[in-house]
């Protein structure tokens, strides 16, 4: 009952969106020598309509995987799967063609499947199990259920490349990880999913998240800009000791005291160049250990409302709290 009752949840908050072929190959690419001999496991996938299981079963040789397991929920299961023997929720264990094309049967694929007791939910025993065999987690997991999700791989020390929506990094979940480098952002944003009727839905803020090495993340950001001789354009935060940077391009390459910058900082973050400190950010900042509020010298102020940043009085946009290395 719990789990179907998560599900008629996941339902209800549009959760079920398509992620399209060449937003997984314009990402994945970065990260081709991390899949040699790994085995990877797509657990929030329908074997038979996503493009996360299509891709890795059409890479499967180039990549030289080891195998490439796919899950997904009972009822998720199209119409071509609904007769009384394929009721039961399914995981499809994949080894590689057998027809020397790299492009698997439909009678190679149906060998590979095998039932399930439960429904596929991702946090029920059997899921765990097959994710404990998992090297690398590649998939779209449900947008309300990220912060659940995000826990499991870590809890279970998954390597995995999955789609978030980008205000996930301001979860007081996420965020921590995010400061201690146990995850980060990928390449690429998602611009458009396909939904099951076909449709296409658009969003702004949605993108990559991992714990892969990738080439960008050791890209270093350019600095250009002067805050000696400019202090006015870098005002002081009325409850942190820091300054103001409106813009990343604006971060100073003069300045070794903490900055608060937009949260589109995190797509440009080298951590051998940037400490990330917290983040002003909402109610989320409650939460941050006392010598971090201590070592900004924090004074809690009436219209931060939990920990954004206040100049002359007026609360600012959440903002990620840095320094320069």
């Amino acid at each position: 009952m719990k789990n179907r009752n998560l599900h008629h949840a996941k339902r209800a908050k549009n959760d079920e969106f398509y992620t399209q072929m060449n937003d997984i190959s314009a990402e994945l690419k970065h990260y081709t020598e991390h899949f040699e001999g790994k085995v990877v496991l797509c657990n929030c996938d329908d074997p038979w309509v996503s493009n996360f299981f299509r891709y890795f079963t059409l890479k499967f040789s180039t990549l030289k995987l080891k195998k490439l397991i796919a899950t997904c929920y009972k009822n998720q299961q199209p119409d071509l799967f609904s007769k009384n023997e394929f009721e039961q929720a399914i995981y499809l264990e994949y080894e590689g063609s057998q027809n020397n094309n790299d492009v698997p049967s439909q009678e190679e694929l149906e060998a590979s499947i095998k039932y399930l007791k439960g429904d596929g939910d991702f946090r029920s025993d059997e899921c765990i199990e097959l994710l404990k065999q998992a090297d690398i987690v590649c998939t779209n997991p449900p947008f309300s259920l990220f912060r659940e999700y995000v826990a499991q791989l870590i809890e279970y020390d998954k390597k995995f490349l999955i789609i978030g929506n980008m205000n996930a990094v301001t979860y007081k979940e996420i965020f921590p990880l995010i400061r201690d480098n146990k995850v980060w952002l990928g390449c690429n944003s998602v611009k458009e999913f396909k939904q099951p009727d076909g449709t296409i839905k658009k969003f702004g803020n949605v993108g990559w998240f991992t714990n892969l090495p990738h080439k960008k993340r050791n890209e270093k950001l350019i600095l250009f800009k002067k805050y000696h001789g400019h202090e006015d354009e870098y005002p002081k935060y009325d409850n942190y000791d820091a300054i103001e940077v409106s813009k990343v391009v604006n971060i100073p390459e003069d300045y070794d005291g903490v900055m608060g910058v937009p949260i589109s900082f995190l797509d440009k973050y080298n951590p051998e160049q940037f400490e990330i400190i917290w983040q002003a950010c909402g109610n989320t900042n409650v939460s941050a250990p006392k010598s971090i509020l201590n070592s900004l010298n924090y004074k809690r102020h009436p219209e931060d409302r939990g920990g954004c940043g206040v100049i002359n009085g007026k609360r600012k946009y959440a903002r990620i709290l840095i320094r320069r290395r």
